[in-house]
């Protein structure tokens, strides 16, 4: 019977045997390090003993001797990721592995017997989407983690307030230059999201009061336990023209129960969404919604990542969050072209 043997590991020094150099022009050039005198020809050589023998850097050797991983570690709050996460995160990720790091995320559970990932990876930085209690910023300190975002005592800089405000606004808005004067509040009951209802909730009845409309009938909408049938059937009763909808999702369970109930959409009840994901253009009707740029959102996480990790002096630019309304028909006037 044949054992089977572990294919052994190529080292830098398989390289530099390869290449005829020392074992320090190999790493000279396989860190691209700045200010070394390696003709083209030595640093052609290596490169292409590299690729013909497999080498693959060792990278925990690499963060050891540097003193760097190059990971940065994004702290998630236990929410689901639903697509304006997605599209923030994505952009996040593209612009650190532009600059040679790599974005793991990482989401605590509350009750979790998992140890916390940044005592296994030894991240360059630990940002997180909320602030951090005493007791995890005391075990980065112990895991020799330094660099923290939000450091102690500081409030996230990121995520909430521009998802909070700026697209319920308008949504409420919108609903109101269309002529709708009696509104509702369609809220997930998923119980991960309830601060980020309420926010929303709380800013789309702050607009709603300064337009002088009355306050807004809120209703917890299920995807299946016919919450959203009993919510529309509420609504019509008390003359309920127009309902603002914590996400796309939540709007199209409210479409598909005012049309099985036989109301026209947008005729008898006007639905807006918040994301503008995929779904909205999507549904039939095809959902208004609120587009927020959280594309930015991610570009702006992975410069303060950047800025911290290489002790930069610069901020990055104030972070400006950009919302609009994308009208489609489930809110369409008989004005609209």
């Amino acid at each position: 019977m044949t054992k089977a043997t572990r294919q052994q590991r190529v080292t830098a020094a398989d390289v530099a045997g390869a290449a005829g150099v020392s074992r320090a022009t190999v790493g000279f050039v396989l860190n691209d390090t700045p200010g070394q005198t390696i003709s083209e020809g030595t640093r052609r050589r290596v490169l292409e003993a590299a690729v013909r023998l497999g080498y693959r850097p060792h990278t925990a050797a690499q963060a050891l001797a540097s003193g760097r991983s190059r990971l940065i570690l994004l702290v998630l709050p236990d929410w689901p990721i639903e697509y304006s996460m997605r599209r923030c995160l994505d952009e996040a990720s593209l612009a650190l592995d532009r600059r040679g790091y790599s974005l793991v995320t990482y989401t605590p559970h509350a009750g979790g017997r998992a140890r916390p990932l940044w005592e296994s990876l030894s991240p360059d930085v630990v940002v997180g989407f909320t602030s951090f209690g005493a007791e995890d910023l005391a075990s980065m300190r112990a895991c020799g983690v330094t660099k923290v975002i939000p450091a102690a005592g500081q409030g996230s800089p990121f995520w909430r307030p521009p998802v909070a405000g700026a697209g319920s606004a308008l949504q409420v808005e919108h609903l109101h230059e269309r002529g709708h004067r009696r509104l509702a509040f369609g809220a997930s009951d998923d119980a991960r999201l309830g601060s980020l209802v309420q926010e929303r909730f709380g800013a789309a009845q702050a607009c709603a009061g300064e337009l002088g409309l009355p306050e807004l009938d809120v209703r917890r909408i299920g995807r299946d336990d016919g919450s959203a049938a009993a919510a529309v059937r509420h609504w019509h009763e008390a003359g309920v023209s127009g309902v603002v909808a914590y996400n796309d999702d939540i709007a199209a369970v409210v479409t598909g129960a005012a049309v099985r109930a036989g109301l026209s959409v947008p005729g008898d009840l006007a639905v807006i969404g918040h994301d503008d994901s995929p779904l909205a253009g999507m549904f039939v009707p095809s959902l208004s919604s609120v587009r927020v740029d959280t594309a930015d959102l991610g570009r702006y996480l992975a410069e303060l990542a950047l800025q911290e990790a290489e002790g930069s002096a610069s901020s990055p630019a104030q972070l400006a969050v950009e919302a609009e309304v994308v009208p489609r028909e489930s809110t369409r006037s008989r004005h609209d072209g």
